[in-house]
């Protein structure tokens, strides 16, 4: 269980709602057209823009929570069963079926008992699951990641004229912050970062691409 003085979201989930919110902007701004644009279209545009990623990051927000409450549902039910099952054997089992696949065999025998007994021993469990302040500011901050993240895209239309000079900018700051996103993601994992970050340069650009063409 993570401590308190640890940060709320880990890398990849802060980087992850980063790129969500790039992706989802990018398919307003991929929409205007240099030729055939007015004032009046691109101004609606960015406001579609910020309005889609406030709605989104609202609904990523209380997915965030729901998916918490799942898992933490999960567990506790998995704990009941180890408490009212009579065979140690099937106790253990039911420990080691939550432990990820490549974990399962670093456990052997005596420490999954270890852990029965300690969850057998507990005075008892909560009558269901529940979210925490430290849960509700993970949720805040999935909000703000998505729903901020629209606003390097946006900015240049507001500061920069004529319009293909905007759009251009504002398509080079999505490029970069894209493979910046990358860049961390691929060095958190250990996969290479330049190389994963030109990969989600490339991934975002050809999903930004297929939501316009399907109308998105």
């Amino acid at each position: 269980m993570r401590g308190e003085s640890e940060r709320v979201l880990d890398p990849v989930e802060r980087l992850s709602e980063v790129l969500f919110g790039l992706i989802m902007v990018l398919t307003f701004t991929g929409t205007i057209s240099i030729a055939t644009a007015d004032h009046e279209e691109v101004r609606g545009t960015l406001i579609g823009a910020l309005g889609c990623n406030l709605a989104w990051g609202i609904v990523d927000a209380v997915m965030y929570l729901l998916e918490i409450l799942f898992v933490r549902g999960r567990g506790l039910r998995v704990a009941r069963a180890v408490r009212a099952s009579p065979d140690e054997q099937h106790g253990r089992a039911l420990i080691a079926g939550c432990l990820p696949p490549f974990a399962a065999g670093l456990f052997d025998d005596a420490e999954l008992e270890h852990a029965r007994r300690r969850l057998v021993a507990l005075p008892s469990l909560p009558a269901g699951p529940s979210l925490t302040r430290r849960d509700l500011r993970g949720a805040l901050g999935v909000f703000l990641l998505v729903f901020l993240s629209t606003f390097p895209v946006v900015l240049p239309f507001l500061f920069f004229s004529p319009l293909h000079r905007a759009l251009r900018i504002s398509n080079a700051v999505a490029l970069v912050m894209l493979f910046v996103a990358g860049h961390m993601l691929g060095r958190h994992a250990g996969l290479g970062a330049i190389r994963t970050g030109l990969a989600m340069t490339g991934i975002g650009v050809v999903l930004v691409l297929l939501t316009i063409a399907l109308g998105g």
